[in-house]
Parts: C-alpha cells; sequence; structure tokens
C-alpha cells in the first residue's frame, strides 16, 4: 500500500488516460468482518492489483465487511466493498486509484456540454448535462471572501455518483461544545444565501434540506463563536459541529441571538424560563426559584403565598406532571411552598407545556413541567453558589474523561433554626424547620453514536412547630438515559426512571398516645423513544412506556407497649400504566406547519386487594356493600384504557407573525386526596380502581403570535377552553386519612374552564423583562340524583382556585453592565371562599348556615417586590465571578390574606384573617460562580 499526493493522482490519471481498463479477471475472496485495511491487504496479496490511497481515508471508514465472491470481477467486489463507504474508485490497468468522495472518470459521457434542449437520444447524457454535480462552480467560494473564522478546507459529504437525479439532499449532524462535548441545543444553523436553515434539538442534532454542490455552512449563536464551513455536497451525509464559547467582552455593542422564535414553533403555550435571567428577578428570601418564576408567566396560578401546588389553565395541583431529567418529583417543594426542590443552579433549562403538550407526555391533564440538568465540565473543574440569608447553595463540575464524560454535584441545605429562635413566641422558639437537597448528574459521550446520562437526586424536610409532633418527606428519584443514533435518519434513547415520595408524622404525646404515621408512593418506569427523519418535511417522534405504581396509602403505629391506640396499616395499592404513542412534525409548505400526534394509554389496577362490591344505583357508604372480592398478587382488578389524540397547527402570515391552534386530549389514573384549600405534603395519592375513575380532559387552545423590532420583542395572545371529566372532590367532612374505604368519602363530577393570555417579552437591552395578564374561569359541577352527592345543588360553582384576574409584570433596567433594577409586580383576584351566613334551630341545638360552595372571595393579593443586582468586575482572569443581590420582598407590606377562618366567640361568629408575610421582608444573597 502506498500513500501518495493529489498531484500525483493527476499525474497518474494524465499517463494512464488512454490504457482502458483492465478489469476482467476472475477472482475468487470471502471475508467476514474484516475491517477495510484488511480487504484492501487480501486483495493485494491474492492478486496483482495494488491500490493508491490516502491512510486517513480508510480511518474515517471503519464499518466491518463480510462477503463471499467466487470468480467474481474486480468491479463486483469493489463495487460492494466500497458501497457502504465514502470511497469511490478507479482501475486503470492494475493500479486502482481511490478518491474520498469525488469520483475519476476516464473519459466525459457523451455530450456533457450539451445544452438542456439537446435532441440527443442518450437519456443518459441528458441527465448529466442537464444536472452535473458541479453545476455550482467554484466560483461561489469568492463570496466567502473576508470571513476570518471560515474553516478554509472543503469537506466532502456524500459520495458521488456517476448521475444525481436529486434536487435536494439530507445533511444532518451534531453541534456539540468543543470543549465540553455536550450537545447544544437551539443553536441556530443556515446555509449562506440561501432561506435554509434548521435549528438543534435537545440531543444537539440537526438536519435540513441542501442542494448538491458547493454549499457554505453558517452557525450562529449568541453565547458561541460563529462557524463558516464550506462543503461539497454529494449525497446525504452527515456533518457534525464542535462550537466555542464567545468569552469576547464588546463596548457597545447589540449581540442579537438567532434563538427560534416564538412565532415560528408550532407548539402553543410553551413557556420555556430563561434560567440565567433567573438571578434578576426578586423574591423570597433572595432564592433563586424555577417554580416561582412560572408562576409570573400568564395561566399558570397559585392558590395562595407559601402554596405547594400549581393551577395550569384551571387544572388542580395533581394534574400537573412535574419531571427532572424524565423522572417524575410527586413534591416539587420545600418548606411548605417557600422553595422549589430544584436546585437551580444544576438546572439546565425548563419547558412548561400548558396548550400542546407533545404525544410523548401523559399521564396528567393540564400540564407538563419538563425540567432537564446540566451536563457538566468534562475539561476543568467549574462551579457556583450562593450564600443567603437562611439557605446556601453549591454546584461543582468535575471532569472524570477529558472531553468525554463529567460529573454534576449539586448541594442545598438551610438554617433557617435560626429565625425561629430569634422570635419573643415561646412555642415558636421550640419549634424546628429545614431542609436539604442533593443531586449527582453523570453523563459520558462515549461516541458519535452513543452517549449516556445518569441522575440521582434526593431532598428532605423536617419541620416542627409544636414540641410534641416532628413532620418529615423527602423525594428520591433516580433516572438513566442511554441515546443511541442508529443513521442519519434515526436515533432513540431507552429511559429507566425511579421515583419515590414518602412523609412520616413523629407525634410524641405526654400520655400513651404517642404514635409513628406515614405514606409512601414509588413508580418505576421504563421508555423507549424513537426519533425517525424521514425527510425535512416529516419529522416522527414514537415509541412506549410503561410504568409501575406502588402505593403505601397509610400506617399509624402506636410507639408505647401501653398505648390504647390500635395499629392500622391500609392495604396496599398497584397499578401499571402503559403507552405508545406517534406524532409526526408536518411542514406543508413555508407557511404552514402542522404536528399530529395519537397516544394510547392503557391502565391496569392490581392485587393484591380486598375490593369492596356496592349495590349500584345508589351511593357508595358501608351500607351499600354487598360483597368484597380478594385479588391476587398483580391479579388484574379493573382496566381503562383510551386514545389521546394530540393535533396543532401553526400558519405564518408573515415572517413575524403566525397564528396557532391546538387540541389534546388527556387521560389520567392517579388522583391527590386533599381537602385543604392548598397542596398539603402530608397529601396523599390514590390509584384509579373500580369504584374511583380515572379523570380526562380536553383542551381547544388559539393564539397569536407576533415579534417586534428584529425579534427584540414578542407579543402572544392565547385563549383557551377546557372541559374535564370525573375530577375528585370530597363530602363535606370527609376523612381521607387512613380510611381503607376512601371512595365513600369521594365525589366524582365534571370541570370547566376558559381564559384568555397576554403576554410581552423583551429579552435585550436595558429595558428587559415580561408582562403578562391572565383573564380565566374555572368551575366545577358536582351532580347526582342523591343529596349526599350533590353540591350547589348540582350547578356549576368557582373552584377553590378560580382567579378571574392574574397580573404579573418582571422588570429589570440595567444602568450599566454591572448594576440594574429588578422588580415584581403582582396582582390576582381573590380565591373564592364559603362563608357562614347565619344560624338554625334544629332540636334542642343551633347550628351554624353555610352559604352556596365558594360563592364569596377573600379580598385581593397585590405585592411588589424590588431588587438591585451587582455584578463583579468583568475581569476574565480571576478566582471567580461574583454576583450580589439585595432585594425586599413584600415591599408595600400588605398583610396580604392566606385564608380566613370563623369562629364563635359568646355566642357570635367572628372571621379572622391569616397572613404569612404582613411585613417587607429583606435579604441578601452573595452568587459566585467560577
Amino acid at each position: 500500500m502506498r500513500k501518495i499526493l493529489l498531484i500525483i493522482f493527476t499525474l497518474l490519471f494524465s499517463n494512464q488516460f488512454l490504457f482502458a481498463q483492465e478489469t476482467n479477471d476472475k477472482l475468487s475472496f470471502e471475508f467476514k468482518n474484516a475491517n477495510l485495511t484488511t480487504v484492501i491487504q487480501s486483495i493485494e496479496t491474492s492478486s496483482s492489483y495494488k491500490f493508491y490511497f490516502d491512510p486517513e481515508w480508510i480511518k474515517s471508514n471503519q464499518n466491518l465487511i463480510s462477503g463471499s465472491y467466487k470468480d467474481a470481477t474486480i468491479d463486483e467486489i469493489l463495487n460492494k466493498v466500497f458501497s457502504n463507504t465514502n470511497l469511490n474508485y478507479l482501475v486503470l490497468k492494475k493500479k486502482i486509484i481511490l478518491t474520498n468522495s469525488s469520483s475519476i472518470h476516464d473519459k466525459l459521457p457523451p455530450n456533457y456540454f450539451a445544452t438542456s434542449n439537446t435532441n440527443n437520444s442518450d437519456k443518459l447524457a441528458d441527465k448529466i448535462a442537464q444536472n452535473p454535480i458541479f453545476y455550482q462552480q467554484y466560483d461561489s467560494l469568492k463570496n466567502n471572501k473576508g470571513s476570518s473564522k471560515k474553516n478554509s478546507s472543503v469537506v466532502f459529504i456524500g459520495k458521488e455518483t456517476d448521475i444525481t437525479e436529486k434536487k435536494n439532499c439530507i445533511l444532518s449532524g451534531y453541534i456539540r461544545d468543543a470543549i465540553t462535548n455536550k450537545p447544544e441545543s437551539n443553536i441556530y444553523i443556515k446555509v449562506r444565501n440561501k432561506t435554509i436553515s434548521a435549528i438543534s434539538d435537545n440531543e444537539g442534532h440537526y438536519s435540513m434540506q441542501v442542494p448538491p454542490g458547493i454549499n457554505v455552512i453558517e452557525i450562529k449563536s449568541l453565547n458561541y463563536k460563529k462557524v463558516v464551513q464550506t462543503v461539497m455536497v454529494y449525497n446525504d451525509g452527515t456533518l457534525d459541529f464542535g462550537i466555542q464559547e464567545d468569552t469576547n467582552l464588546l463596548d457597545e455593542v447589540i449581540v442579537k441571538n438567532k434563538r427560534p422564535k416564538t412565532t415560528e414553533t408550532v407548539i402553543s403555550g410553551l413557556v420555556s424560563i430563561d434560567i440565567e435571567a433567573m438571578k434578576n428577578v426578586p423574591l423570597i428570601l433572595g432564592e433563586r426559584d424555577i417554580l416561582k418564576i412560572a408562576t409570573t408567566f400568564p395561566g399558570i396560578k397559585t392558590t395562595g403565598e407559601g402554596s405547594a401546588g400549581f393551577n395550569v389553565r384551571g387544572g388542580k395541583e395533581d394534574q400537573n406532571l412535574v419531571l427532572l431529567d424524565n423522572a417524575v418529583l410527586y413534591n416539587p417543594q420545600h418548606f411548605l411552598g417557600f422553595f422549589s426542590a430544584i436546585n437551580p443552579y444544576t438546572a439546565k433549562k425548563a419547558d412548561i407545556y400548558k396548550g400542546s403538550i407533545p404525544a410523548d407526555f401523559g399521564g396528567r391533564l393540564s400540564s407538563v413541567f419538563d425540567i432537564t440538568t446540566k451536563n457538566g465540565n468534562a475539561e476543568k473543574i467549574s462551579g457556583e453558589g450562593a450564600i443567603g440569608p437562611i439557605t446556601s447553595n453549591l454546584m461543582l463540575s468535575l471532569p472524570i474523561q477529558k472531553n468525554k464524560s463529567s460529573l454534576i454535584v449539586g448541594f442545598r441545605a438551610t438554617y433557617s433554626d435560626w429565625i425561629l429562635k430569634s422570635l419573643d413566641d415561646e412555642n415558636l422558639k421550640n419549634s424546628e424547620a429545614g431542609f436539604y437537597d442533593g443531586i449527582l448528574k453523570y453523563n459520558n459521550t462515549i461516541n458519535k453514536n452513543n452517549a449516556v446520562e445518569a441522575t440521582l437526586y434526593y431532598s428532605h424536610d423536617r419541620f416542627s412547630i409544636s414540641s410534641d409532633s416532628l413532620y418529615k418527606y423527602s423525594n428520591r428519584l433516580a433516572s438513566a438515559k442511554w441515546d443511541h443514533t442508529f443513521n442519519k435518519k434515526n436515533k432513540g434513547s431507552l429511559i429507566f426512571t425511579n421515583s419515590e415520595y414518602k412523609f412520616n408524622i413523629d407525634y410524641n404525646s405526654a400520655g400513651d398516645n404517642a404514635f409513628d404515621f406515614g405514606y409512601k408512593i414509588d413508580e418505576t418506569q421504563l421508555a423507549l423513544k424513537l426519533n425517525y427523519a424521514y425527510s425535512p418535511k416529516h419529522n416522527i417522534n414514537y415509541g412506549i412506556s410503561s410504568k409501575l405504581y406502588n402505593v403505601a396509602p397509610g400506617y399509624q403505629h402506636p410507639k408505647k407497649p401501653e398505648s390504647t391506640l390500635v395499629p392500622i396499616d391500609i392495604d396496599k395499592e398497584k397499578g401499571l400504566e402503559s403507552a405508545i404513542f406517534i406524532s409526526d412534525n408536518f411542514k406543508i409548505n413555508d407557511k404552514l406547519l402542522i404536528d399530529l400526534g395519537l397516544r394510547y394509554s392503557f391502565y391496569a389496577a392490581l392485587g393484591e386487594a380486598n375490593e369492596r362490591i356496592y349495590q349500584s344505583g345508589v351511593p357508595l357508604d358501608d351500607a351499600s356493600v354487598i360483597g368484597t372480592e380478594h385479588y391476587g398478587n398483580n391479579q388484574v382488578m379493573k382496566t381503562y384504557g383510551g386514545f389521546e389524540p394530540r393535533i396543532a397547527a401553526r400558519y405564518f402570515f408573515t415572517e413575524d407573525f403566525s397564528i396557532k391552534a391546538s387540541f389534546d386530549e388527556t387521560r389520567q389514573y392517579i388522583h391527590l386526596l386533599s381537602n385543604n384549600v392548598t397542596q398539603s405534603p402530608t397529601d396523599t395519592w390514590t390509584l384509579s380502581n373500580s369504584n374511583i375513575k380515572p379523570q380526562s380532559g380536553q383542551q381547544y387552545s388559539l393564539g397569536l403570535y407576533k415579534n417586534l423590532h428584529d425579534n427584540e420583542i414578542e407579543l402572544s395572545l392565547e385563549g383557551y377552553y377546557k372541559r374535564s371529566q370525573n375530577i375528585l372532590d370530597y363530602k363535606v367532612g370527609a376523612q381521607l386519612t387512613l380510611n381503607e374505604n376512601v371512595e365513600t368519602e369521594l365525589l366524582q363530577g365534571e370541570g370547566k374552564a376558559y381564559g384568555i393570555e397576554f403576554l410581552i417579552k423583551k429579552q435585550v437591552g436595558r429595558l428587559n423583562g415580561w408582562i403578562g395578564y391572565t383573564y380565566s374561569r374555572t368551575f366545577i359541577k358536582l351532580d347526582s340524583k342523591f343529596d349526599s352527592e350533590r353540591v350547589n345543588n348540582g350547578n356549576y360553582f368557582a373552584a377553590n382556585f378560580d382567579k378571574p384576574h392574574d397580573l404579573s409584570a418582571v422588570l429589570n433596567y440595567k444602568f450599566t453592565k454591572r448594576y440594574s433594577l429588578s422588580t415584581n409586580f403582582l396582582y390576582q383576584t381573590g380565591r373564592p371562599i364559603t362563608y357562614p351566613i347565619g344560624t338554625f334551630q334544629y332540636g334542642n341545638a343551633e347550628y351554624t348556615l353555610y352559604s352556596d360552595r365558594n360563592k364569596y372571595r377573600i379580598p385581593d393579593y397585590i405585592r411588589l417586590d424590588i431588587g438591585i443586582n451587582i455584578e463583579g468586575n468583568h475581569k476574565i482572569k480571576k478566582l471567580a465571578h461574583s454576583f450580589w443581590n439585595i432585594s425586599i420582598y413584600n415591599v408595600l407590606g400588605r398583610s396580604n390574606p392566606y385564608s380566613i377562618y370563623f369562629v364563635t366567640d359568646a355566642g357570635q361568629i367572628k372571621a379572622y384573617k391569616t397572613s404569612i408575610f404582613s411585613i417587607p421582608v429583606p435579604s441578601i444573597t452573595y452568587n459566585f460562580k467560577f
């Protein structure tokens, strides 16, 4: 074997031009899983043929070759050997000249220079004459002069054939950080001087159609250096890019990000939170909080200050699927809802789907909070953290194998007990409250076709407001994902997750009634998600998933042998939820884009269990029990299932003005049991069974989207209408805790919600931020032919979280590069409440008469927060970059009501208001990054 230069190829080609190919020799070979080098050596050893090539070409073609040839010509053998490579060949006498991608022709085809209207009957010549591969001449490269960042070499894509009938070829690949090798999403890639572009997805993958011939590919991003690459495209092929972070500091230059515009995507009702920009939003005690930021966007609300749950477009708290690296986080809050359980320093992105929910998500009716953690820095040790008045946070990124694998370590803890100890109230002085959470994430880019990542997360809360009770609750989750690229069109991910949530109440009574009470839910899921890039017009996602629920509904064990308490252990619940899904992102033309999705979900309630059988046509209670049926372990007790169609469409009126419409149907087989106004850490989950039906819902949405001033300002106006069935509610005085027949306390009814959402968002310039407004209504109807199961005479009434008006304004003004002022203003209509309106006599007792459920409202909620942000100096070479945040929460000192309760005092009913923060709360936080 010999390595020769291109000029030698040219000379050899010139000298041998007149020689005919001698390719009629009959040869016999057999190869089994041999590499290309071995095959070439075998042919040279066993014949008189000699190969001429550059060894670097062989390195890039490592496919294993198998085949058996008997009395075959050299052409027959070489055509098979090089069929799956980018190598072409030319046989001149006994010399085999290899070329990478390009072809060498020993003669020009007939009528190669003929005009397109030639009358020659040679169809082969006509095709070549009309569409030669080099129809874009090399002089087009003149347009590239002056680009200092251009890669001067020409990359060859695909393999040249004698004839190309393709008008376009598919160019695809991955965009990764050149240092860490982690995939980069939302990177804009285009073909210079053409209206051809693409956006990299979450795995850094892109795909676009380009014409054959010379193309100049450009990559532009706000945070990365510009990349320009000249490519010669012969056929479909792949091209990966490594991009480098741009650390140059510019004076008075506005850099405009080529991020995907809101007007472009087909998904409506999508909120993407800028994790880095969160530091400029003043929040309680200076703590960055992804979920609190989410509630400042239209359509996402809470029932009150310090609430643990969320209400998205009229949905209940349990109708939100919160995912952390694909695993479910059942209680995403710390400190009774004051802090998020998600470490903001380890989070990479947070996407909230409240309108068009992709078909690969399911199991909840209202929304999906899809939160992804960062990949570590595989080049060097780095990190960031914060020190605040009651919490501290630290994140470290550690390289494991340089440029291949890394580890993220995050830990956050509170030291809030000192605040309680400083209070004057003796009861509170003896209280304790605190939390911590930790996360580990490992990622490894094995090669260009395989990558793995794994996440471990744990959080723990404890609080004791009285001296005899200690409440503890915790989340634990684990996830693992293997990403594999099968070929340039097919890729997939195999995902395994496990989630656990549990709480415990340790009650230490001075008497004999001390007890230990607890609850636990555990789920394990396996999912396969696949993507088929059929063409630039069709991008198909499909897959299958299955999860197993295990619920321990509760136990209560006496702590002392002499206790009079009877031990209670509620029978465990088990359920299997599976789904299959497919969706097609179909680009009909440049204006119309449609996403068609179909999901089928199936649920089976499993034993072991003893299930009551109730008489039909009467209320479920102890009196209507007609029997009990026993089910063995994993025996199917009851099944549910159904189709969940999803469709979304986007139409461009102009390049920066679009309209979107969508319809979604969803099903939910798990329910939160809570008779509190707001979600509590001690609320429990129960599964659907023969007596509790799954929830279902349908949502229609329509929106207008407009970008102004070269995409600096985004405007959106969205409307929605939602119907839901089998929504859970409760009978008056329902006992949900440690109730082995909880179905007798439940009501299931209908719900409807509608609203309109407005958002204006500006992300660049001195003044940036967003203003959002929502007008919405949410109603529930609990109707039955039995009085005990009918509420408000069977009419629709406002839900606990119905707040018609919701206005948020999150603004930041930059005085200089280092100093800025932030404000956060919030106004909400007061939530509904049921008031006592009188008394009545029955027998010898007096009873309180209440209004219809949720007929009245508590006072409106108004709050203003301000913050001053001070960046450290911008020297590149320093130990750490710092950031100070000085903020005041509730600067107006308003005593916003958290709840209103009633007591009877001297024969009179008196109302009292409780507030969480009735005075301004200042804080100062030091953030650092290295």
